[in-house]
């Protein structure tokens, strides 16, 4: 039986929890207090509760991570120099270049998983042969941009057709929206770099799907990619792709 760490205890988090293959059992839980007293009645014994990570005195087979950027920020570093295998949903913290290097010379072993997206392992595998041009478009509903920086760029209550609020780098995307952009990242860190990847952030009203496109141009050839996908019920900030994403990864420990 393999044990995870798993880091968060948001609608994302619920989601893995949910869908925990047979074979891995679910150890310790890194959370905000509000949520330690629900953790223990939920749980028991059987997992336990911790506020930091380097408490753990165990070695945990995975430590899976389905917070924030902010928790990538504080906790990854730590968790790789202990040798340990971290897998992360929030790659959008990696557009902090200094932090990306020091969790590159930490030791362990960092997965960025592809959360939202489709389509990575075909990028990665197109920039062996050159890519002259990547272009990601993110479009979701008014709903999915509330508490976000677009609200600073469009008003989401009036908004009536397909708008394009934002347009720069994806080091630039994942920076100014945290909660939405990590898509804009894994696509940047798997293709032409965080500067070079070109991003679009639209809001549609008339859709209730969180829709990624993807244009990629090289040496290859090309290949346009379009996924649309349900956000989670409990948070429409987060797509039901990037829970299961997670829950792979949970599933490729379990046959090893």
């Amino acid at each position: 039986m393999k044990k995870i760490m798993l880091i968060g205890y948001g609608a994302m988090a619920q989601a893995v929890i949910e869908r925990l293959p047979a074979q891995v059992a679910l150890g310790w839980i890194v959370a905000r207090e509000a949520h330690h007293a629900t953790i223990r009645t939920r749980f028991g014994d059987a997992v336990k509760v911790l506020d930091d990570p380097q408490t753990c005195t165990e070695n945990p087979d995975l430590v899976l991570e389905c917070a924030s950027q902010q928790a990538v920020a504080h906790y990854a570093e730590a968790i790789l120099a202990r040798g340990w295998h971290l897998a992360v949903v929030s790659t959008g913290a990696l557009a902090d270049s200094a932090l990306e290097q020091r969790l590159q010379q930490a030791g362990g072993r960092l997965t960025l998983l592809s959360g939202a997206v489709a389509g990575i392992d075909g990028l990665e595998a197109a920039k062996e042969g050159g890519l002259e041009r990547v272009t990601y478009q993110s479009r979701k509903s008014p709903a999915s941009w509330r508490g976000s920086y677009a609200e600073m760029l469009i008003n989401l209550n009036t908004v009536s057709e397909a708008t394009i609020f934002f347009e720069g780098s994806a080091r630039e995307a994942a920076r100014l929206f945290p909660a939405n952009a990590n898509v804009a990242a894994t696509v940047a860190l798997g293709g032409v770099g965080m500067d070079d990847t070109r991003v679009q952030l639209m809001v549609d009203p008339a859709t209730q799907r969180n829709t990624h496109t993807l244009h990629v141009e090289g040496g290859f050839g090309e290949f346009h990619l379009e996924l649309s996908g349900l956000p989670l019920a409990s948070n429409p900030k987060t797509s039901t792709l990037a829970a299961l994403s997670a829950v792979r990864a949970c599933r490729e420990l379990a046959q090893r």
